[in-house]
């Protein structure tokens, strides 16, 4: 494993309610728009019986994307990694990458159906993330979390990989990326 044509593979199925660096993802995407929801909701209506309502409607929906994700996905995310002398590659593993076909391509369907271009535009977005390669050179910022064995590469605008790696394998994926991102660490 050693010299310019070093190559680590391995797979790994991460629990999506239980990893740290997924749940900061998450909170990001879902919890700050439904938090300006939640809060322009409550300062627009007053105190309204239906804002009662809506805010139900809110926690239901969280609630069914959660039973969703656990009954679809198992709750984990499902990737296989590839690091090589060019660099570092994430993709979502078969299995799961035909779940996620199916269920992006119902959101583009349902979203041109219902005349919601943002909907259909997710499912389209969604659908091309499931393999991300992102050359060494391209990599701007490194931050290693190595209590959680992850690793956070970031590229380009959309050029962004957490390497969720092993008990065994993190010391090598981390001396690997180091020696491939060097001066890129933060």
């Amino acid at each position: 494993m050693s010299g310019a044509h070093e190559k680590i593979e391995w797979c790994i199925h991460v629990p999506i309610f239980r990893n740290t660096v997924i749940l900061k993802q998450l909170g990001l995407a879902v919890g700050i728009p439904f938090g300006l929801l939640i809060i322009i909701l409550v300062l627009v209506s007053g105190k309204s019986v239906y804002t009662l309502y809506a805010l139900g409607l809110l926690i239901a929906l969280l609630f069914l994307t959660w039973l969703f994700i656990m009954a679809v996905y198992g709750g984990k995310y499902e990737a296989e990694f590839e690091l090589d002398e060019k660099g570092a590659l994430c993709r979502t593993q078969a299995k799961q990458a035909k779940k996620n076909k199916v269920v992006n391509a119902l959101t583009v369907f349902l979203g041109l159906l219902s005349s919601k271009p943002a909907v259909a535009g997710a499912g389209i977005l969604a659908q091309s993330r499931q393999q991300v390669f992102i050359r060494w050179d391209r990599v701007r910022r490194v931050k290693y979390k190595p209590r959680q064995r992850t690793i956070l590469l970031r590229g380009g605008f959309s050029e962004n990989i957490a390497l969720f790696c092993t008990q065994e394998n993190y010391p090598k994926v981390e001396q690997l990326t180091m020696s491939k991102t060097q001066g890129t660490h933060s």
